[in-house]
Order: structure tokens, then C-alpha cells, then sequence
């Protein structure tokens, strides 16, 4: 099933399809082999960083060949592309969906980038995700004077076809200083007038009552980083303060092990969300 497809399948079932990034061979398996655990289907994330880190053709093949390995249902998604070059290039590569993500730029901006590629992707039946509103980074403050407001999602989504729109309600990448308070009202409100799949930026250390409540009201994808990278990186620095050991095929596998524990968390999370209670 193309992820249009399945993305809108999950909408109307009010759940969630998981959105993870990976870094390299380790964390690509730790979270593939979470997946084939659990028997979900994934979304595997590239970075422009990771892009740059590993090449473009290794990191999709990397990607293709763990999903036939683990035979787990999935696609690969290019997160937060900053221009329309960057897009044209995972298009080429064979990427099954990608974002452009005009955030930061004034709105009508923002529909001529994402018209572009909206454009673009259609020639290769390829899905395209976009921002509106700020969901803030690092260190930043993120206030709901950032938030996605319905108007303007309606009328974003109307004049550029896009398939599927990240909205700012309360998360922000990075971690937290304190607890999130997501504004599952608003949400509701933006479901109400747009048809595109709605999608969680920066879920990582979101309580998992808060993101099942966003997927009863409209969330679907939910993506998920900065954990990733935390796990994987404070298990190795734990493994290598008193270790000696130089064979990296001995230490990697027990961070790649934590990635695995940490995304089956997240799995069962989404799996399970139909318990949550819908705003009313």
C-alpha cells in the first residue's frame, strides 16, 4: 500500500503510524527490529544531516534493504527538506514521500515552495508532507503565538494540494524543560476543516496519554528523534567509561538493543491509543 493510502486508512481508524529517524546501520535496525517485533508498520525518516552523514544512495538503499530484511511494511521519508532542490534530489533517489518545510517563511511563501513540490512529486506518485505554524526547536521557546490556526490550515492545504500537514499545537523538537501541554482543542478544530493526514513533530518526551489523545483527534503520524539518538548515545557512553573493548560489533549491538526496547514503547503506545478517551 503507497502511504497515501494507508495514512489515510489509519486516519479514519483514529491511530497512528510511528515516523522514526535513523542515523546509520545500528539505529536503523534497532528500530526495524522493534517493528518486525511487534508486526507495525514504520515510516523510516532522513535528515539532510543524515543525508550528508551517510550519502544519499547508501542511506536509501540502507534504508530499502532493512525493510526486506526485517520484512516490515514501511517508507522512506525525507523530514523537514529546507528547498526544493534537496526534495527534487530524494524524489530521483526513490524516496517514497518527502516534506518541505516552509515554516519559518511568510505563508503565501510557504504555498509556493509546497506547490512546487507538490508539483514535482505527482510525476512520481510520491507523497508530500508540509509545515505550518512553528513547533520550535532546541532551547527555543514555544509559545502558542507559533500555533497552526484552522483558517489558515484550510486555506494552505486548499491552495497546494499537500497530502499531509505538520501542525504546532504544543510540541517542539528536542526536549522538554517541562512537561508539554498539547492543545487538543485546537487540533479538533483543525481536523474539522482540512482533510490532509495531520502530523506530531517533536513527540519525543510527550506523555503517552497526551500523543493518544492527539491521534483520537486527528493525529496520525507521529514522528520521533531526539530519543533515538539520546538512547543510542547515552548507552554507549555508559558501555565505553569502563570498557576497553575495540570490537564496535561487541558494544554497538547493546545500544542498538535499547533503540529496540525504546520504539517497541512507542509502538505499543499508538497500538494501544484506542483506549484513550476522544475530547468531546
Amino acid at each position: 500500500m503507497n502511504l497515501k493510502n494507508k495514512l489515510n486508512e489509519f486516519t479514519k481508524q483514529k491511530r497512528g503510524l510511528l515516523a522514526t529517524n535513523y542515523y546509520n546501520l545500528e539505529t536503523l535496525h534497532g528500530v526495524l527490529k522493534a517493528a518486525s517485533a511487534l508486526n507495525e508498520p514504520i515510516i523510516l525518516q532522513l535528515t539532510q544531516s543524515s543525508i550528508d552523514y551517510m550519502g544519499l544512495e547508501t542511506a536509501v538503499k540502507l534504508g530499502r534493504a532493512g525493510l526486506e530484511q526485517f520484512n516490515v511494511e514501511g517508507w522512506i521519508h525525507l523530514d523537514h527538506g529546507a528547498s526544493v532542490e534537496l526534495a527534487q534530489k530524494c524524489l530521483d533517489a526513490g524516496f517514497d514521500s518527502v516534506m518541505i518545510d516552509g515554516s519559518e517563511l511568510p505563508f503565501e511563501e510557504n504555498i509556493k515552495i509546497t506547490q512546487e513540490v507538490v508539483k514535482r512529486a505527482q510525476k512520481y506518485g510520491a507523497h508530500v508532507e508540509a509545515e505550518l505554524g512553528y513547533v520550535a526547536k532546541l532551547g527555543q521557546s514555544h509559545g502558542k503565538q507559533g500555533f497552526t490556526q484552522p483558517e489558515e490550515a484550510k486555506a494552505f492545504v486548499d491552495a497546494t494540494g499537500v497530502d499531509a500537514l505538520a501542525v504546532a499545537i504544543g510540541t517542539a523538537h528536542g526536549f522538554y524543560k517541562e512537561e508539554p501541554n498539547l492543545d487538543i482543542d485546537l487540533l479538533k478544530n483543525i481536523a474539522k476543516v482540512t482533510n490532509a493526514t495531520l502530523v506530531l513533530h517533536g513527540s519525543s518526551g510527550v506523555p503517552h496519554k497526551q500523543v493518544q489523545m492527539a491521534i483520537s483527534n486527528g493525529i496520525c503520524k507521529v514522528n520521533l528523534a531526539t530519543e533515538i539518538k539520546n538512547i543510542f548515545m547515552k548507552t554507549l557512553q555508559n558501555e565505553l567509561s569502563n570498557n576497553e573493548e575495540i570490537d564496535l560489533r561487541k558494544v554497538f549491538p547493546k545500544a542498538t538493543l535499547q533503540v529496540t526496547e525504546l520504539v517497541k514503547t512507542k509502538l505499543l503506545m499508538i497500538k494501544n491509543q484506542s483506549n484513550a478517551t476522544a475530547v468531546h
